[in-house]
């Protein structure tokens, strides 16, 4: 049984700060490359931020650009998403996902957690 389980998400002032969580289970979480995805209301998901499996290089949404850090622990089987500067915009269900190694679908998807910035 897969399941990636996003935490973190909550309520912060726009200028502030949220890590978000999102653990793996039942993946070998190592050979995964690891994403997240944001989905504000009446929106398209959009990409955020991915980390690769093999060599953990990663990119990013223009719009969290040196704002944003995804980051990987394999020995938790869990990927981070350090949020800094956040902005009104930002507010959104955020979701952890994952790819096999060099596939390019993402197949796991966890259920989300609620990031909500105020201005």
């Amino acid at each position: 049984q897969v399941q990636l389980v996003e935490s973190g998400g909550g309520l912060v002032q726009a200028g502030g700060s949220l890590r978000l969580s999102c653990a793996a289970s039942g993946i070998t979480f190592s050979r995964f490359g690891m994403a997240w995805f944001r989905q504000a209301p009446g929106k398209e998901r959009e990409f955020v931020a991915d980390i690769n499996w093999s060599d953990s290089s990663t990119s990013y949404a223009d719009s969290v650009k040196g704002r944003f850090t995804i980051s990987r622990d394999n020995a938790k089987n869990t990927v981070y998403l350090q949020m800094n500067s956040l902005k009104p915009e930002d507010t959104a269900v955020y979701h952890c996902a994952a790819a096999h190694m060099n596939r390019h679908s993402y197949v796991y998807w966890g259920q989300g957690t609620q990031v909500t910035v105020s201005s």
